[in-house]
């Protein structure tokens, strides 16, 4: 590796577990030894005082002068003497052997445990490092990085290979989605690369000895127009967006490290005739800006309105990542941002969704920003369809943007608590709440109920706030009912069908901010 290598947040993560691990092993075998060297001093000790309290002490000779008898006694003293010496001196050598026999045996003892306990931490290590690749599986470039260090760091002795040799190398490829996403079960299309499309050589590379196709801003270009990529998203229906229409993009795509930014927008499908004049969703990460941000935003008519910053240091890995996957899931609160399924951010709706006869809206890679500053990020995948809500109502209070806009719809009610049912069942379901509430349809009958497929509740919205009210307080002994809250796409709806009963739209409030 270079001297300007830098790992990623991920691969820090493995080496701190490597070197805590390897700590704790060295602090374990100190604490193996020392406890071995106390044993040993201690038998030492208690054999040498066994010792001493064996060899009989020598008597002292008589005083010069004394009795033949007493010579004798003292001679036959000294002979018993030097008998118990030898004595002594051949019971010390036996417990010597054995003192030696019984040391090496716990030699053996610590070198096994040693070798064990290596062996064990050794596995452990490669557990959790495997663990940790499972879990990041759609960081496909994190795999080939951590396996290089891991060839430097493992291993040592070159007996047996790592775990991680033996991982599949393939999981996930860089210009795929990961399975766990589901795309290619849920139906949708994938609207780049087109399946049978002509090999457009500005849009080819090479990686290894497959050609994968790719999009990339191309370079000269002078404007954001010039050379774009522009693709539809048809069959879609803010109304359905919740329950069964198409509501979610997927790009899976990279950015190098020495990119200053990168960007897309969702608008309205005729909105390409108009150079983008009027954009509902601006998504524009950018790594040099007040030490990196991503900006959301939306533009009317010429103008940006005030961005939605986040910055870089709360969200995943964007820059110098070899393969991402970010989601924008569109809805009636607004546009849900995911990338590699973290919940980033939520833009809600600025404009009204006005529906055209193609009933899309369109998606756009522009080549530059408006200063003709080039855009630098490479594309693989494009992918559009439904997918269920991705947001967690009990996680949304850390998301940013989400509640800027936040009131009680007059005449809506929420209904929960109701049995689960399948799709073959819901328009019985929808018969029967519309039966239900058929008074406080006024004089025009209206009672409009959205029900859901296995879900508990369902919507029901009067004629007006006054019956909406008296269903409230009547039906709340058949259903557990309440207030529904009013969607930024409703009270959108309703401010411009003010405006138009007003005659001439009012007049349009300063936006002011730029891009």
């Amino acid at each position: 590796l270079g001297d300007d290598f830098e790992p990623t947040p991920q691969e820090e993560i493995l080496l701190e577990m490597y070197d805590t691990i390897k700590a704790y092993e060295k602090h374990a075998t100190s604490l193996r030894k020392d406890a071995a060297l106390r044993k040993l001093q201690a038998r030492n000790a208690d054999f040498e005082n066994k010792r001493k309290t064996r060899r009989k002490p020598k008597k002292a000779s008589k005083a010069k002068g004394g009795s033949d008898s007493d010579q004798e006694e003292e001679e036959e003293d000294n002979n018993e003497e030097d008998e118990s010496d030898e004595e002594d001196k051949m019971e010390s050598k036996t417990k010597y052997e054995k003192r030696e026999a019984k040391l090496q045996e716990w030699r053996d003892e610590v070198e096994e445990a040693k070798a064990k306990s290596g062996k064990t931490a050794k596995e452990e290590q490669e557990k959790m490092i495997a663990e940790q690749l499972a879990d990041d599986n759609d960081d496909d470039g994190l795999r080939e990085t951590v396996l290089t260090k891991k060839r430097k760091t493992a291993d040592i002795d070159g007996a047996q290979s790592s775990l991680l040799f033996n991982m599949k190398p393939d999981q996930t490829p860089q210009h795929d989605f990961s399975s766990k996403l589901e795309l290619e079960s849920r139906g949708g299309k994938f609207l780049f690369p087109k399946v049978n499309s002509a090999d457009d050589d500005d849009l080819m590379q090479l990686t290894g000895t497959e050609r994968k196709k790719v999009w990339e801003p191309p370079e000269g270009a002078v404007g954001p127009n010039d050379g774009a990529f522009l693709e539809y998203l048809d069959d879609f229906d803010v109304e359905a967006s919740s329950s069964s229409g198409n509501n979610t993009v997927a790009i899976k795509f990279e950015v190098p490290q020495d990119s200053r930014r990168f960007s897309f927008n969702i608008a309205q499908s005729n909105q390409p005739d108009r150079d983008f004049e009027s954009i509902l969703f601006h998504f524009n990460p950018r790594q040099r800006e007040r030490g990196g941000q991503v900006v959301m935003n939306d533009k009317e008519d010429g103008i940006w309105g005030q961005n939605l910053s986040v910055p870089l240091s709360q969200l995943p890995v964007i820059f110098g990542k070899e393969a991402l996957t970010l989601q924008i899931q569109i809805h009636q609160e607004g546009f849900d941002v995911f990338i590699d399924d973290v919940h980033c951010a939520r833009l809600e709706h600025r404009q009204d969704l006005l529906s055209d006869d193609n009933n899309r809206l369109c998606l756009q890679f522009p080549s530059t920003d408006d200063y003709s500053n080039p855009e630098n990020w490479k594309v693989f995948k494009v992918w559009w369809g439904f997918k269920p809500i991705m947001a967690k109502s009990d996680k949304l209070s850390s998301v940013p943007g989400v509640n800027s806009f936040n009131s009680v719809h007059p005449r809506k009610l929420f209904l929960r608590g109701l049995p689960k049912i399948v799709p073959t069942e819901l328009d019985i379901r929808r018969a029967e709440i519309e039966r239900a509430f058929a008074k406080y349809g006024g004089s025009r009958g209206l009672v409009k109920v959205v029900v859901y497929a296995r879900k508990t509740f369902a919507t029901v919205e009067l004629e007006s706030e006054r019956l909406a009210d008296l269903a409230l307080q009547e039906m709340s002994g058949a259903y557990q009912i309440n207030r529904a809250r009013r969607t930024k796409h409703e009270a959108l709806q309703e401010e411009r069908l003010a405006k138009e009963q007003a005659g001439g739209g009012g007049v349009r409030k300063d936006r002011g901010g730029w891009d």
